[in-house]
């Protein structure tokens, strides 16, 4: 007798052993802890073998888990394939995106419209945060897709591209020139830290001047010439340009776009992951700087 597997309970199944646990599993999936537990369950009563090693603390799976993880994502993958090519213009769900600020632009913009355009009924809900901010909502399954800009990305994550950190200030300003120097940064700014390591590292004074939970307050503070501030470059805001300070800052080195996508998520999901590569890798990445 024909017995067919639950899909349902198959995605369960492939992504509390992919994300490591059926809290976050529940996130990802925009389920409650115990719909997760309750389909794992009647995924192994269905095959009637156990999938997961219950007797440890933390989820580990049998062998037969293992052998059906490999041929669940296959399923998946094959699923999600057909169903977003023969019902492209009926689908519908939502997509919750994360980015910094500070990257938004010139990519976003574009890759928001052409997903808009292939699929119609799909809802984009953006998320603009801190990197910190974004990483920890995606660790707890808030968010579907998310970019960040780190040196190093981090686990599950790939890096796009590179891009130059810089010194920035005022239009035609003079504040880089003060000691000490005043510096602006927002309270969850990924740069704060290795910025004054810069300066510290060579010997420049510095003090706070703005110490703000709101981009737009140091920008406003950096605009009025009242502080400097470090900005990826590409990136800057009104009034505020890159200094052109002739070495007497420290250089700042380069910073990582990189992308971050929950594993078993609908294929939508990787389409947009996918736009976001190729925009970005479109643009040649900088060469590594050496430090001689």
């Amino acid at each position: 007798m024909t017995r067919n597997i639950d899909i349902t309970a198959l995605r369960s199944f492939v992504t509390v052993a992919e994300v490591g646990g059926v809290t976050r599993a529940a996130g990802v999936l925009n389920l409650t802890q115990s719909a997760v537990s309750m389909q794992l369950k009647r995924l192994e009563e269905l095959m009637g073998i156990n999938l997961l090693d219950r007797s440890k603390r933390s989820i580990a799976l049998t062998p037969s888990g293992e052998q059906l993880l490999g041929y669940g994502q296959k399923m998946l993958a094959l699923n999600d394939e057909v169903y977003t090519r023969l019902t492209t213009d009926e689908f519908e769900g939502e997509i919750r995106f994360g980015v910094p600020h500070d990257i938004i632009y010139p990519h976003v913009p574009t890759v928001l419209r052409d997903i808009s355009r292939e699929f119609p009924r799909v809802q984009v809900k953006l998320t603009t945060a801190s990197t910190r901010q974004l990483r920890e909502q995606f660790a707890r399954g808030e968010l579907d897709v998310i970019l960040t800009t780190e040196e190093t990305p981090g686990e599950g994550g790939e890096s796009l591209r590179e891009r130059r950190l810089l010194w920035m200030g005022a239009v035609g300003g003079a504040a880089w020139r003060q000691r000490p120097l005043p510096i602006a940064f927002c309270s969850q700014c990924i740069f704060r830290s290795a910025s004054i390591k810069a300066l510290d590292k060579a010997g420049i004074e510095w003090t706070q001047t703005i110490d703000s939970e709101f981009d737009q307050v140091v920008s406003a503070a950096v605009g009025a010439d009242l502080a400097i501030t470090t900005f990826i470059e590409g990136e800057t805001a009104q009034m505020v340009e890159p200094i052109d300070h002739g070495g007497d800052l420290p250089d700042l080195g380069v910073t990582r776009i990189n992308l971050y996508v929950q594993r078993s998520n609908g294929s939508v999901d990787a389409v947009l992951a996918d736009m976001l590569r190729k925009a970005h890798r479109a643009q040649v990445s900088l060469p590594q700087l050496v430090t001689v």
